[in-house]
Order: structure tokens, then sequence, then C-alpha cells
């Protein structure tokens, strides 16, 4: 199993890595995060996108899928 990191483009994680593992590291995969804190849930959706010269990738999508 291989970890590689993935960078968040857009909405609130814009800028953050994290950890993607090998199994999740398949393009168009969609993620959902829920923001909880400080005021009403805001719900974004972002999906993975690979190219060799960025490496992997979260972005933002327009609207939810």
């Amino acid at each position: 199993m291989l970890d590689r990191s993935v960078r968040f483009i857009g909405g609130p994680l814009d800028g953050r890595t994290q950890d993607l593992r090998d199994s999740e590291a398949v393009a168009g995969r969609l993620l959902r995060h829920i923001h909880l804190h400080d005021g009403p849930k805001i719900e974004t959706h972002y999906e993975l996108h690979y190219t060799p010269g960025t490496g992997w990738e979260y972005h933002l999508c327009g609207k939810s899928p």
C-alpha cells in the first residue's frame, strides 16, 4: 500500500494537504466535507483529479452532485 498526499483546491479546505491511501487514489472519486463549527452547517463536495504535473488534487465541485 502506497501513501501519497493530495491537495485541496477551492472551498473551505483550500490549500490543505492530507494523506491519500492507495485504495482511495481513483480519479473522479467524490468527497463530501461538512463544516459544523460556529454557525450553520455548510456542505461542500470535492472531486479527485490527477495530472503528472501536479499529482493528486481534490477540486471543489460547483454544485452538489
